[in-house]
């Protein structure tokens, strides 16, 4: 799996300590794998950075840059949208639960649904891809912005369908490339993708329900963590604000 990356701020030695405290939870979340526990951690992550930031903004005087205020803004929306992506999600998986339980294996409906979910996560990716590209303003506030999208992008490209190759030899290459990844280096996700498009063509699949269980889980987890990083945001929101 791919880690993200985000710039570096170098701060002067005698910079305060609360600056100090931002930027080592900065390099804390700076990269990471795309699996799901370390996501999960960062997201936690993502609520100690943001405490660090809230002290930092209590001891400033003066105003919030426009930029940042537009800045909070957008993660702020970023974090919806991923927000609804994970709860539409859940909802296809429990969804095709009950479907197999019922031993009518609409699977159908989870792909239509799935390719729905799949498009509004690219469209998410590719507005994220344009943004980091535009954004050349270097600042403790913004370094803060920049890793927050990190951490949402490496999320977003966890519950992401990959794109389908539509050359044969395409396709074996994908095959075989997924054959010798690790249970740890395949998500949950994948594993679902996977499973369902073997019952839509009759094949039977052992341990259907168990994998669905385990993302639904996995995505519950997630869930939790957004919803904690969307309250941390509208906080960090209202402090600009108040500092404005």
């Amino acid at each position: 799996m791919a880690s993200f990356h985000v710039r570096s701020i170098s701060l002067p030695k005698d910079s305060h300590p609360l600056t100090l405290a931002v930027e080592e939870q900065l390099c804390q979340l700076k990269a990471t794998e795309q699996t799901s526990s370390s996501i999960s951690k960062n997201l936690s992550g993502l609520k100690k950075l943001y405490d660090c930031v809230e002290e930092f903004l209590s001891t400033q005087g003066g105003n919030s840059s426009d930029s940042s205020l537009e800045g909070s803004i957008m993660l702020l929306d970023v974090c919806s949208i991923i927000k609804d992506v994970l709860s539409q999600l859940k909802e296809s998986v429990q969804e095709l639960q009950s479907s197999i339980r019922r031993r009518s294996n609409e699977v159908s409906e989870y792909m239509i649904s799935r390719k729905k979910i799949t498009k509004v996560i690219r469209k998410c990716l590719s507005d994220l891809k344009n943004k980091k590209q535009n954004d050349i303003e270097v600042s403790m506030l913004k370094e803060v912005e920049a890793t927050t999208l990190a951490v949402f992008e490496s999320l977003l490209s966890f519950v992401c369908a990959p794109k389908e190759n539509k050359s044969l030899i395409s396709k074996l290459m994908l095959t075989k490339r997924v054959a010798h990844k690790s249970d740890e280096e395949t998500s949950q996700v994948m594993k679902v993708d996977t499973a369902v498009k073997a019952l839509s063509k009759g094949i039977e699949v052992n341990n259907v329900q168990k994998t669905l269980a385990t993302l639904e889980m996995t995505l519950q987890d997630l869930e939790n963590g957004v919803e904690i990083v969307f309250r941390c945001l509208i906080k960090n929101r209202v402090s600009l604000l108040n500092i404005n």
